[in-house]
């Protein structure tokens, strides 16, 4: 019998909203203040990740060494400046919005999973943790440092589904990056990719679209309905 749809779990940066701008200038900056400056294919490989792999990604990409003092000290000035570009706002991602609204309306359980730490969450959760009608946009916010592991683990969504009291089979995971996709299948969810900086690879259980543009509950279940297959197409 197949599983009704009964939570939508949604990743929060370049997923829900265009933040991955601010990370993109905190992490450059720091670059710049170690000498250097960091190329492409290594920011775009730290989409999703936690701090210390980013950190591990920009060091080898500059071909620096630095102690454990000092690399606590560089996670700390990314923090800082990137939460200080956050508290400016933050904009939706296309059909971001709308979609989040839908799934509110139709009565589904919601959670924000993501590794960013709770306090720049919260500095997003300002602008988007209530919806236009007064809703509130997420049942569970589950945040980077508040798991025993981040993605591509998938105890971040374990954790939100526990706090819903679902089951993963009636679950949808919406994701932007590999990390995030990966941590939601292994979580037992089925997984509707939305790629911003990286792509994504076909996988069983997960279905690419190009944007959350004209992406609704409809759409969800039919994401449920297909975690058994292998689709390849992106649709944009």
């Amino acid at each position: 019998m197949p599983h009704k749809l009964q939570a939508v779990l949604f990743d929060m940066d370049g997923t829900l909203v265009d933040t991955e701008h601010y990370w993109d200038q905190s992490l450059a900056g720091l670059a710049e203040r170690l000498g250097g400056r960091i190329s492409a294919p290594a920011r775009a490989a730290m989409v999703g990740t936690n701090m210390r792999t980013s950190l591990d990604l920009l060091l080898a990409d500059l071909g620096l060494d630095r102690t454990a003092e000092q690399r606590t000290a560089d996670g700390v000035w990314v923090l800082d400046t990137t939460a200080e570009l956050m508290a400016r706002g933050v904009n939706w991602r296309p059909g971001a919005l709308e979609l989040l609204t839908e799934v509110r309306r139709a009565g589904l359980a919601t959670a924000l999973v993501t590794t960013t730490p709770r306090r720049l969450a919260t500095l997003v959760l300002r602008h988007i943790g209530q919806l236009a009608d007064g809703t509130t946009a997420f049942d569970v916010t589950v945040c980077g440092d508040e798991v025993a592991a981040t993605k591509p683990d998938p105890a971040p969504y374990r954790q939100a589904m526990a706090a819903l009291a679902v089951d993963p089979v009636e679950c949808v995971v919406v994701e932007d990056s590999v990390t995030g996709v990966t941590a939601g299948l292994a979580a037992g969810a089925a997984v509707l990719g939305v790629p911003s900086l990286q792509p994504l690879q076909a996988a069983r259980g997960l279905i690419v679209r190009g944007s959350l543009t004209d992406i609704g509950v409809a759409d969800l279940e039919q994401v449920l309905a297909g975690r058994t297959r292998v689709e390849t197409t992106v649709w944009s």
